[in-house]
């Protein structure tokens, strides 16, 4: 190591499962580093083993001390090269990185990307849902309530929604993902690249029934259609205004405001399928009232 020198970041990407999953450069970035900075030092160490790479390895988290980063870009400042990589796949997706890249920035430090897995890139190739334009929106928030307001959010975006998480939440989110976006084309990816790889294709109804029934384990990473536009004029924004009109409780200018800013359609538009909207929903009640428990007309 040459004093007075900057050392070098490497963002090393690894296998999302199978071990093989690994580039050539990035075999020779790991092999010639002075350090290794890693999520979870024994995933990586099994990594190392198995390639009989003997580079040191130090912990890296971003849940950890504050002082994990400033030391590992002391590292940099005196002239060692350090690899990142995260416990799978690409840092920084979804992963631990964003802190120690900054502080490199900060100090002048170019981070260089060792491109290879990311769970996001293999599962799109494979989900059959359009690829043009996608959305990667990470973990939905816990809290139902929360969670149901980010997907209300995302509703008429028209772009493939990919996220990922939990198995003992993937009901709760199909679920949610059913009451506020309707019945889409929706595509479930179960421990990709591993022993027990699962992708389920199907409608969000298909695959509740499915997360319903069998409890599914393991990392698991989910694709739902964008919204359609062929669907404007129909059951989505009809959808969208009962929901505003019953559940949020908004008068009729304020359902054509919110509407207007999430579509862009003109706002006479909305109003005539709010209109729409109200004349169909009071002849099913007039039918309602008219009809006996044993479907019989009174």
């Amino acid at each position: 190591m040459k004093q007075g020198k900057r050392g070098e970041l490497y963002v090393v990407a690894t296998p999302i499962g199978n071990l093989q999953d690994i580039t050539l450069r990035a075999l020779e970035v790991l092999k010639s580093v002075d350090l290794i900075a890693a999520e979870d030092t024994r995933r990586t160490q099994k990594l190392l083993h198995s390639y009989r790479i003997q580079t040191p390895l130090v912990s890296y988290h971003e849940q950890g001390p504050k002082g994990k980063s400033e030391r590992i870009v002391r590292h940099l400042l005196e002239g060692r090269r350090v690899a990142l990589v995260s416990e799978a796949g690409t840092p920084g997706i979804s992963d631990p990185g964003y802190e120690l890249i900054q502080g490199c920035l900060k100090e002048g430090i170019d981070p260089i990307p060792v491109p290879g897995p990311s769970v996001v890139a293999a599962f799109l190739s494979v989900c059959g849902l359009p690829t043009h334009r996608f959305v990667f929106e990470g973990f939905l928030p816990k809290s139902a309530s929360r969670r149901r307001r980010r997907l209300e959010e995302l509703r008429f975006d028209p772009r493939t929604l990919i996220f990922f998480e939990s198995p003992r939440r993937l009901a709760a989110t199909l679920e949610a993902l059913l009451s506020v976006m309707g019945n889409r084309r929706c595509v479930v990816g179960r421990e990709l690249t591993k022993r027990f790889e699962q992708l389920l294709r199907g409608t969000v109804e298909e695959l509740l029934q499915w997360a319903s029934r069998e409890s599914p384990r393991g990392e698991v990473c989910l694709a739902v259609e964008g919204f359609r536009e062929s669907l404007t004029l129909s059951e989505n924004v009809r959808e969208r205004i009962a929901f505003l009109k019953e559940r949020c409780g908004l008068g009729d200018r304020e359902v054509i405001r919110v509407i207007h800013e999430e579509t862009g359609l003109p706002k006479k538009e909305v109003y005539r399928l709010l209109t729409e909207e109200r004349k169909r929903r009071g002849s099913a009640v007039r039918r309602s009232s008219l009809t006996s428990k044993d479907g019989s007309v009174k």
